[in-house]
């Protein structure tokens, strides 16, 4: 199958990338999965690599490439840091795809695509501001106004993962102040992210040195009723409404939209408002908090969105 000018949107993850091919009108056309290596440059780029040749040998080349990435690129430099893919620190990725795929390519933040795929057309469509929340391997997110994604002077916007963990709710649970791969200590991502979940239940065992369950199997757990794990997501749910009645304050958006691999805990969805409030003033609203319209990886379609500038103009501001 041969399609005209069709986009390609690439979302790394800590865990997965994702490809999708997108018509003019931004609907996916095909979509594959593989999982990231996280560790070996070399295999991370090969990897990319196939996945984009596959899909040009399916569908006939794609005109653009979005690439939402985790982490930050340093302006000056252009070099990548990222906790969720260590291979990917102190690394220039952009000329090395350039010289690989030899047409137009656009790096993003992974967490601001999510952002920007549901403020098009998903759960955040025509609301005057949203904000995507990223809850999977690590925690990010972005910030959308107007359908303009909003990336701040040093495209951090929407990093709340790094911001810290309320000291309080740390003591009163009787956490450690665990380090981040970022270089900071005490970062909400370290306790809210799916990796966070398996480093409470840890915590909440009797042996505190023995492996955990991964969040899955953690959740699965509490959907029986196992007391840890109850215990696990009580404490989950306070970090996290804590992380967002920050936001709340800070951004006030319209509506939160949530996303990676824990947006799909229903328990959040009906527990999570009540929680953010206390951490609230009194009589502040809580925005809606709702699930994603293009399920918990859209951040692959809102990388093929980035290439919008090309034809409609800018869809970013600073």
């Amino acid at each position: 199958m041969k399609t005209v000018d069709h986009v390609y949107g690439i979302d790394i993850g800590g865990t997965k990338m994702e490809l999708v091919a997108c018509d003019p009108a931004w609907q996916v056309l095909h979509r594959k999965r593989v999982n990231t290596p996280v560790h070996d440059y070399a295999d991370f780029l090969d990897t990319l690599t196939t996945l984009v040749h596959e899909t040009d040998q399916l569908l006939g080349t794609g005109k653009a490439i979005g690439i939402g990435v985790p982490g930050l690129i340093d302006g000056s430099t252009g070099k990548h840091l990222s906790s969720n893919v260590p291979a990917l620190n102190g690394q220039i990725l952009l000329p090395e795809l350039h010289a690989r795929f030899q047409r137009r390519i656009v790096l993003g933040n992974d967490c601001q695509c999510f952002a920007l795929s549901e403020a098009h057309g998903g759960a955040a469509q025509g609301k005057t501001s949203m904000f995507g929340a990223i809850l999977g391997t690590g925690v990010g997110g972005g910030y959308c106004v107007n359908g303009q994604l909003i990336r701040g002077s040093n495209g951090l916007a929407g990093e709340w993962g790094h911001s810290a963990a309320s000291a309080v709710l740390l003591a009163q649970y009787r956490l450690p102040t665990l380090a981040c791969g970022c270089g900071l200590s005490g970062c909400l991502e370290r306790y809210v992210s799916g990796k966070g979940v398996s480093e409470l239940y840890r915590h909440l065992t009797e042996n505190h040195t023995a492996p955990s369950p991964d969040a899955r199997t953690i959740a699965d757990l509490f959907r029986q009723g196992d007391p840890v794990a109850v215990r696990t997501f009580d404490i989950h749910l306070d970090l996290l409404a804590q992380g967002i009645a920050s936001l709340v304050m800070t951004l006030d958006p319209h509506i939160i939209v949530l996303g990676g691999g824990l947006s799909q805990l229903a328990h959040l969805y009906t527990s999570l408002p009540a929680a953010v409030s206390r951490h609230l003033f009194k009589n502040v609203r809580v925005p809606p908090i709702v699930p994603p319209v293009f399920g918990d990886a859209g951040g692959a379609r809102g990388a093929a969105l980035l290439t919008r500038q090309a034809y409609d103009g800018p869809l970013f501001s600073s």
